[in-house]
């Protein structure tokens, strides 16, 4: 697995810093990905050894698999080492090894090995720990297992996992599910030409960090929802909003259910797990398709900083940010105003398409945010906290904001985007016992 530094070149830099990027650049921050989840995947196994962990034989068997699939196979160890999981598992048993810290497991590549070797074809064996009853392969699926540890192999046929005298047949097309097998299924949807695939992960343990997961896995109709909205968002990504619709085909990789709440949509993202966009059910198309323009700037932006810092060290300030209800770092407000460049982006060219009430509101919803994302940006900017190219990449973020300014909105929109703004201020203060500053503005701690 050969690696190379990574280097934005100077316009894509300045595309991503104005909150598109599109297709290039995004490519571009998944390539370094893979070289992250490379090197993370690596200092597992350097750390268990070098540290003397009671599982370190078990992390160098598996890593001596993996490397003999990608002999075999380069592109199916490309293929587990991109998902979203595996690159959060790395990053957490890493980061445990490295502070002498528990609670990750460095056995777990033996997993990741084996669904490697699985998707290479190659024969092998290995041994997999299990966990509530089942034996994760990431990028794949689980097998049932009742026991502590499983063997994971293929002898001239089939793969299958073995445990407690059990024997489960991985599916040739790993996808479907099979007897003792639970797949992690896929979406996709094609218009204009361009087509996006994406694995429902539903299953891993670490498919999400710290979010409220959906606790049970998707059933069959509820599958069919998602692909039936994934398909009407799709067509609207790739006709009005192509920038967005080029960054999700290349980006992101994992839909990851959340928890429904009623009267609320939900959705996340984290640094940790790159490429997952975690939602949720959404109602409709246009929450769809709104929650992949949100979702891929926090991606962009959490990728960009594992290549360029763009901010020095804070200290413990926290501050207003228009569309949280909790005050947060600056670093969390850096994520939210780039984040919501792009929202305020897509409800620019959305609103367009809208007719009547749906009209005024996508109205008000372009204002509200446009007008949030500037007044966090001018904060940002003014921090004294942003390196070099952190400066430069904020003033192209207000660049792009300031050119929407001047865009005609109706009086109506305006006063209902401004009535929803003052009612959050509020509730921030109810909530919080402190009574924000101008919008954007700092708070004590």
């Amino acid at each position: 697995m050969m690696l190379k530094r990574h280097v934005v070149p100077e316009r894509l830099f300045e595309a991503l810093g104005s909150g598109g990027g599109g297709a290039e650049a995004a490519g571009f921050l998944a390539r370094a990905q893979w070289s992250k989840h490379v090197l993370l995947v690596y200092g597992v196994y350097s750390a268990a050894r070098a540290s003397g962990h009671a599982e370190a034989d078990a992390a160098a068997r598996a890593y001596r698999l993996l490397e003999e699939a990608q002999r075999h196979d380069g592109s199916a160890v490309e293929a587990v080492l991109r998902h979203p999981a595996v690159g959060a598992w790395a990053w957490r048993t890493y980061h445990a090894l490295a502070t002498s810290k528990g609670g990750h497991s460095p056995a777990r590549l033996a997993a990741v090995a084996a669904a490697a070797a699985v998707r290479s074809g190659m024969d092998f064996s290995i041994e997999v720990p299990a966990e509530d009853g089942w034996v994760m392969l990431p990028s794949l699926g689980r097998a049932a297992c009742s026991g502590d540890v499983a063997l994971v192999r293929r002898s001239g046929g089939p793969a299958e996992v073995l445990c407690e005298g059990e024997r489960v047949r991985v599916p040739d097309d790993p996808r479907h599910d099979g007897p003792g097998w639970e797949a992690l299924r896929h979406l996709s949807a094609e218009s204009g030409g361009r087509k996006v695939t994406l694995c429902v992960d539903d299953l891993d343990p670490y498919r999400m960090p710290e979010a409220r997961l959906a606790q049970e896995r998707l059933s069959a109709g509820q599958l069919e929802i998602w692909q039936s909205c994934l398909r009407s968002a799709w067509e609207l990504l790739v006709a009005e909003h192509w920038t967005i619709a080029g960054e999700v085909s290349v980006a992101t990789r994992v839909l990851t259910p959340l928890t429904d709440v009623p009267g609320d949509q939900i959705s996340g993202s984290s640094r940790e797990a790159f490429g997952c966009v975690a939602m949720s059910t959404p109602p409709d198309a246009v929450t769809f398709a709104l929650t992949f323009a949100h979702e891929v700037q926090h991606g962009k932006l959490s990728a960009l900083l594992d290549v360029v810092p763009l901010m020095l060290p804070t200290p413990g300030e926290r501050y207003y940010a228009p569309w949280r209800d909790d005050p947060r770092p600056l670093g969390g407000l850096f994520q939210g105003a780039y984040a919501y460049v792009g929202v305020s982006g897509f409800w620019r060219r959305q609103r367009r398409l809208e007719r009547g009430e749906a009209a005024v509101a996508a109205e008000a919803e372009f204002f509200r945010w446009r007008e949030s994302a500037e007044e966090a940006t001018r904060v940002i900017a003014g921090s004294g906290r942003l390196t070099a190219p952190g400066e430069r990449f904020v003033s192209r973020m207000a660049a792009t904001l300031a050119a929407w300014r001047d865009e005609k909105v109706s009086p109506e929109a305006v006063e209902k985007a401004r009535r929803d703004a003052a009612a959050h201020r509020e509730q921030w203060r109810s909530r919080n016992g402190v009574t924000p500053p101008s919008p954007g503005g700092v708070t004590v701690p």
